[in-house]
């Protein structure tokens, strides 16, 4: 295990914000770290700072001669009519048949290789900028926020990637899901200092709950200790005969001491509009189609057609599906931004609708405050402490509602869209990626006060956890279609789990325009290994064939004891798909033995 990176003493600030105060932390080779820490505390900051980018004030970064960077960049780094397949090898350098066994890892296939890359979605592009960024193989990949605008099959895809990659990676998210499924390390930066933690984020947040509880204890014994010395100084240093025991009862007293509690960063405070619950459908959809009318010089473009949906009241329903399908097209059609070019859609009397989406956030009154837009935004008769404390929640703290909005960022912008959403008199919520620019603790208070909204919540994001917490329906767009999926949110999951389990289990890496490549075609032969590899393998196997049988035998007894049809699809679902993996693992496991003992 070598020392890749190390930062020694780091102190950084901008103006009177210290990001970086007399901070050390050590990335080695064998390391895959979740980097977390609230929005603004710096992490952004600390990955400009190991790319060169910035410079430390004080302090300095110590790399390690075989370090090699691998960074994912935002920008779209194509040129003009240049293929996919053209892009990777000229950013790579690397031949065309290794460019496509890498891009089959992100399911790339020979059709999108061969065409231009501005015909590719963000989405595709985002696993084609993955793949180049592998060619160059770093032995440090810095990941900020990869999972942002990554659908579910992208991050999955992503996660299989990272679970097999054997160098070192430090990942900045939000998503707790992705980093679970990830990292076995945690970064944490916070008041300016580096906490290295060698386990899992969910393991580290429990260690610092059960840290600041302890303590809380102690101080609270201490200080009960005190009132009682107290007491018994102020009863006995007037009497003679106890004036000694007095002075002893003083000496012990300034001996002790309150440990100093770290101060916890604000926790958001969210509650969404109170409304009246109502009952039947909210919006219905009969033979819709949705899309792009004909302009000057763009035919007409439709996206979907023949869409029967109807999204009851009360309903949390979360629009799922690949990137590039159309979930944001049909959303902006629900909320008439963008017209039907066909069919019907019509919402329930009574509806008042509240959207969060970027083509609302960008087009903010500039020269309004952040105070004075949320104050027009709140209902009549909201209390301005109320508003504060929603402002603060989105991090607009302080002198930070005096702000004019020509002047915040994109992410601030979009921050103040949803308080103000959530002030407002809304009875239907329909939210696009409501998560994104908000920190783990502000999306999860959101996700727990849409849970308690009585009113209808429609809406897409690509985090997992805040999908499983928030949605308790499921409608999917995918190939030219938008229908209610059966089962829940995670019944979806795990359908998309296998399929892609399936795909790459089936899969054999062939290059692109149809040669073959220079490694073995069949994933699963182990040639060339030595025997203690192949025992290992066998060894991980036989755990996860023991982890796998246990989930297979709770799910059919969960199957057998459900009542609820819905319920019971969904445990059949799951336990198929667990099935599926148990028998693939077996038989991997009887293949290694048969090699073990040729």
């Amino acid at each position: 295990m070598a020392v890749l990176l190390e930062i020694k003493n780091a102190s950084k600030r901008y103006g009177d914000q210290v990001l970086l105060d007399d901070a050390s932390a050590t990335i080695t080779d064998d390391g895959k770290i979740g980097f977390i820490g609230r929005n603004g505390a710096g992490k952004s900051t600390l990955l400009k700072i190991i790319l060169g980018e910035e410079e430390l004030d004080s302090g300095e970064i110590v790399r390690h001669p075989r370090l090699k960077l691998g960074y994912l960049r935002q920008h779209d780094p194509f040129l003009p009519g240049e293929t996919a397949l053209e892009y990777l090898v000229r950013d790579s350098g690397r031949p065309d048949w290794k460019c496509g066994e890498v891009a089959g890892r992100f399911e790339l296939k020979t059709a999108q290789l061969a065409g231009p890359v501005q015909k590719l979605s963000g989405g595709w592009q985002t696993r084609l900028k993955l793949a180049a960024l592998l060619l160059h193989e770093p032995t440090l990949l810095l990941l900020d926020e990869p999972t942002n605008f990554l659908d579910l099959r992208t991050q999955i895809l992503l996660e299989h990637f990272l679970h097999g990659y054997r160098e070192a990676c430090l990942i900045v998210s939000h998503d707790r899901a992705f980093l679970g499924a990830t990292c076995d390390q945690t970064l944490d930066l916070s008041h300016g200092r580096l906490t290295v933690f060698p386990g899992k984020v969910e393991a580290f947040l429990q260690h610092q709950r059960e840290k600041l509880e302890h303590v809380e204890r102690t101080n609270a014994a201490v200080l009960a200790k005190r009132r009682q010395l107290e007491d018994f100084i102020a009863r006995n240093k007037a009497r003679a005969s106890t004036a000694s025991r007095a002075r002893s009862k003083s000496r012990q007293l300034e001996r002790l001491e309150i440990e100093e509690a770290e101060s916890a960063t604000p926790t958001a405070t969210i509650r969404c509009p109170a409304v009246s619950p109502r009952q039947g459908p909210a919006v219905r959809c009969r033979d819709l189609a949705i899309g792009y009318a004909a302009g000057p010089e763009t035919p007409a473009r439709t996206i979907a057609a023949g869409i029967d949906v109807e999204i009851v009241h009360g309903s949390r329903a979360a629009i799922v599906g690949d990137n590039g399908q159309g979930k944001t097209t049909f959303l902006r059609t629900l909320v008439g931004s963008l017209p039907p070019l066909a069919g019907g859609l019509k919402w329930g009397h009574g509806c008042e609708i509240g959207t969060y989406a970027q083509h609302v956030y960008t087009s903010l009154p500039s020269d309004d405050t952040v105070l004075g837009h949320l104050e027009r935004q709140a209902r009549l008769g909201t209390k301005q402490q109320q508003i504060l404390d929603l402002a603060g929640a989105m991090l607009f703290r302080g002198k930070a509602v005096e702000k004019r909005i020509g002047v915040l960022s994109g992410g601030e912008r979009a921050r103040l869209c949803m308080a103000g959403l959530l002030l407002g008199p809304f009875n239907v919520l329909v939210l696009d990626e409501p998560g994104n620019h908000l920190d783990v603790e502000t999306v999860d208070a959101l996700a727990r006060a849409l849970v308690e909204y009585e009113g209808t919540v429609i809406f897409t994001s690509h985090d997992r956890s805040f999908m499983r917490t928030v949605a308790t329906t499921v409608i999917e767009v995918d190939k030219g279609r938008v229908v209610n999926s059966l089962g829940d949110y995670a019944a979806y999951l795990a359908a998309v789990t296998q399929e892609i389990d399936a795909a790459e289990a089936g899969a054999r890496p062939a290059a692109a325009g149809g040669r073959r490549t220079a490694t073995p075609p069949a994933p699963r032969k182990t040639g060339g290994r030595s025997d203690r590899e192949i025992r290992k393998e066998i060894a991980n196997l036989e755990r996860l064939i023991a982890r796998l049988d246990a989930e297979k035998r709770e799910r059919n007894a969960a199957l057998l004891a459900a009542t609820d049809p819905a319920e019971a699809l969904r445990l059949h679902t799951e336990a198929s798909a667990v099935a599926e993996r148990l028998v693939a693992a077996e038989e991997r496991w009887l293949e290694l033995q048969a090699e073990i003992g040729a």
